[in-house]
């Protein structure tokens, strides 16, 4: 059996604040084997971003880390700060949700290229940044004056590009793509996505691909680990888990998808999430979860237990 390349027990990422503790991570635990590519998909607020941030150890005061994240066998909670700040881009990188953001607007896009690789030692001649420059940008299908060019001067998908550029040069084993094409039109995300996927499976890397569009899930990944309010739902085979979805929220999100022959048809999710300050007791989704048992949903809270080979649900309908 293989070792799982990133195994997750127990995490917790809480926010200390005035008005309260912020569970905005609570317990969560989740393996992901080598070349799998796994989707973690919730509505706003479910904590998808923040345990993406966790993973990376990218969470500042007053938010905490408790639990663990093994990336392989390596807990990188026990990491020092310098030995994560090596661990990211050269073991583990991250695709931001909105390029222009994470994009130095007065730098060329070669020297954000190359600042990742001479911060971690990479030592090249001009010939040879020019050629690895050259081979990255050809990968996700950029025409090699980009690197000349300031991110003002590009689209918003060929922004979009770059930052993937950057997220695989230096071959990490496990990329964490974060909506990655929220803020793009929807012929440049089919097109975006295409290449993150085409990588992924040519460089035989890992993928946790995050956003709370259950179509782009159905498309793109193997795996699927549906997410609410800070904690797991269910986790699957994408496959299975559409065409047999336990959970009810689970069961929610995919009946949600616009259907060919049902035009004008939409079909959402009555009330909002709790509060993570204050949760109520018992299963998070009682309050809108329309097979509510009475006197034990609202009281007891649900263990994450396997209730098929692969199958994870945190539900009492199958206790």
């Amino acid at each position: 059996m293989n070792q799982p390349l990133l195994e997750i027990k127990d995490l917790k990422t809480y926010f200390y604040v005035k008005a309260g503790t912020v569970k905005a991570v609570d317990g969560v635990t989740l393996n992901l084997d080598p070349g799998v590519k796994m989707g973690l998909v919730g509505e706003s607020g479910s904590g998808k971003t923040t345990m993406a941030l966790a993973v990376m150890r990218m969470i500042k005061p007053p938010g905490t880390i408790q639990g663990k994240i093994s990336l392989n066998g390596v807990d990188l909670v026990t990491l020092s700060n310098e030995e994560m700040r090596k661990a990211r881009l050269s073991q583990i990188s991250m695709i931001p949700q909105g390029a222009m953001n994470s994009l130095n607007p007065v730098a060329r896009i070669r020297n954000q290229i190359l600042d990742g690789l001479e911060d971690h030692g990479v030592k090249l001649s001009k010939s040879e940044a020019n050629d690895r420059l050259a081979q990255l940008l050809q990968i996700v299908e950029l025409p090699t004056k980009v690197a000349d060019m300031y991110p003002h001067e590009l689209s918003g998908g060929m922004k979009q590009r770059v930052t993937v550029a950057i997220a695989i040069s230096m071959g990490p084993k496990l990329i964490i793509a974060d909506e990655p094409t929220s803020a793009l039109d929807v012929v440049i995300q089919r097109q975006v996505m295409e290449t993150i996927t085409r990588l992924v499976r040519e460089l035989n890397l890992s993928m946790i691909l995050i956003g709370h569009d259950m179509g782009l899930m159905a498309q793109s990944v193997e795996r699927l680990a549906v997410m609410y309010a800070g904690k797991l739902a269910e986790t699957g085979g994408v496959k299975e888990m559409f065409a047999d979805p336990l959970h009810p929220y689970t069961q929610k999100m995919i009946s949600s998808l616009p259907v060919l022959g049902r035009r004008g048809v939409f079909e959402g999710i009555q009330g909002i999430p709790p509060s993570v300050i204050n949760p109520p007791p018992g299963c998070l989704f009682a309050a809108r979860c329309p097979k509510v048992i009475a006197g034990t949903c609202q009281e007891i809270s649900p263990a994450l237990r396997e209730v098929r080979p692969g199958r994870w649900v945190s539900c009492h309908l199958y206790n």
